[in-house]
């Protein structure tokens, strides 16, 4: 097997967190470079199986170089992930991963338009077989639209100062480049953060909306639940507040059976068992990880198990 340089954040923790069975099927939803689908296939037998996904084609090539009868590479969003099981011929699975947002390659590869630290075309896409770039959805959205996701994919306070400079910027020339746009940000936020750059939580904003990634990451939790087998397990990483919210939040919803009126005549032991049983608090990396990879320091991993209900 072959990979990049990526490293994979919380890599031996996620894994050991699947509790990963030899004869066992499990899924990494965002293979990414393969971190962490290598050490899966170490620790799986000839029986084993692991289904990759991912919607990069950058990363899905990388994929297919590996040899490996128990494993299989699908280029897709991981919000497909029923379809990818169903054409698989995979009812249930032992264990499912997310490891959320952009991968080192990604923001290394300046074409990509991930970083502003280095000129670009204004790209962003995920997967550039398809869908509107962020240049391009720039040139045409409303103002109140892109204020609107600055402020809430990014949580920019000046994104009312933001939008409005884009769109007048954009009346005398495209905003096409990841430097015009992080020099547009910078002219308008009258202070700075500590150690970041003015233009980090636009640029996360737009890389969020423009691949869909909350909206993805709702759609896919629900499937995961459906297809894990009881004592399978769920571990998703996430690098900032809003998807971590997202995961928290259902993974609590899904721990906990049903409500019903207090005065219901109802014992606690006959009502339905809850999908999820979470398994510990959330987990982050360590003081060595985060100096090795300081890209890590944002990441929180949360796990939860299958029950038997269904």
């Amino acid at each position: 097997m072959t990979g990049g340089a990526h490293a994979a954040v919380l890599a031996a923790e996620a894994v050991e967190a699947l509790n990963v069975r030899s004869d066992g099927v499990y899924v990494d939803c965002t293979f990414g470079r393969g971190g962490h689908s290598r050490l899966i296939l170490e620790r799986l037998g000839e029986g084993g199986r692991l289904i990759a996904m991912d919607r990069d084609p950058a990363a899905v090539t990388a994929a297919r170089q590996w040899r490996d009868a128990r494993f299989s590479i699908h280029h897709t969003a991981f919000s497909r992930l029923e379809s990818v099981l169903r054409a698989d011929g995979t009812a249930l699975v032992d264990g499912i991963l997310l490891d959320l947002g952009v991968s080192s390659p990604q923001l290394d590869d300046a074409a990509r338009g991930f970083s502003f630290r280095r000129d670009a075309p204004l790209d962003m896409r995920m997967d550039t077989t398809q869908g509107q770039s962020a240049e391009q959805w720039l040139a045409t959205a409303e103002e109140s639209d892109i204020r609107e996701v600055i402020r809430h994919h990014g949580e920019e306070r000046f994104a009312k100062q933001i939008a409005a400079a884009i769109v007048a910027a954009r009346a005398r020339s495209p905003v096409d480049t990841t430097r015009k746009l992080a020099a547009l940000v910078a002219e308008v936020i009258p202070t700075r953060e500590p150690r970041q750059d003015p233009a980090t939580r636009t640029f996360q904003a737009l890389r969020i909306h423009v691949n869909q990634e909350l909206e993805e990451l709702s759609l896919v939790l629900p499937q995961c639940v459906a297809a894990l087998r009881p004592a399978g397990r769920l571990a998703v990483i996430s690098f900032h507040s809003l998807e971590d919210r997202i995961v928290k939040r259902f993974m609590r919803d899904e721990s906990v059976a049903d409500r019903l009126p207090s005065r219901l005549p109802v014992r606690a032991r006959d009502l339905p068992e809850p999908r999820l049983r979470l398994c510990g608090k959330a987990r982050r990396p360590g003081e060595a990880e985060v100096t090795a990879n300081p890209r890590a320091r944002s990441a929180v991993m949360r796990v939860a198990e299958r029950t038997e209900a269904r």
